[in-house]
């Protein structure tokens, strides 16, 4: 009988742990209900590394998430909701930017609020946007670039050298 005290005794000690560790990480990875606060819309070129679940942070820190991603059929821009806490208060002209952590790091949603004295309402547009800038395109446009100012200063050295030496 002891016996079986002890392991149930374990067995609920595990189950508790097993809950906690579920709850931790349903709330790490924002899968928990979600936290009060009201809703900004921003229409994007490109939301390349940006998905549903994606921090929003003002200064740094952590001030909401997106919270649904969508095409515009009519405009072709990505259509994104975000959801940011209550008590912060963006003016009215600020802007939002998708933001690189590094050069391997992920991507989040930067807002750089403006100097207006009105506050966006919740439901509101962020008009000011930047959408994200893909890494390969500009070490694509960097190499390419620098390949054909390279060959189009050798032609025109050599071409120089040539008369000169005439």
């Amino acid at each position: 009988m002891a016996e079986n005290t002890g392991e149930v005794l374990v067995g609920g000690a595990v189950l508790a742990i097993a809950l906690g560790f579920v709850i931790y990480a349903g709330q790490a990875t924002g899968l928990t209900s979600r936290s009060s606060g009201y809703d900004l819309t921003a229409s994007f070129r490109s939301v390349q590394g940006v998905s549903v679940g994606t921090d929003v942070r003002l200064a740094g820190v952590k001030v909401g998430t997106i919270t649904d991603l969508s095409l515009n059929p009519q405009t072709f821009r990505a259509d994104a909701r975000i959801n940011v806490r209550d008590n912060i208060l963006l003016p009215e002209d600020s802007a939002i930017v998708i933001a690189s952590e590094g050069l391997l790091g992920g991507n989040y949603i930067e807002i750089m609020p403006g100097g207006s004295p009105i506050n966006l309402q919740p439901g509101e547009e962020i008009l000011d946007t930047q959408g994200s800038v893909s890494l390969m395109t500009l070490l694509m446009k960097f190499v390419g670039g620098g390949a054909a100012e390279g060959a189009a200063g050798d032609s025109t050295g050599d071409s120089t050298g040539d008369s000169a030496a005439q």
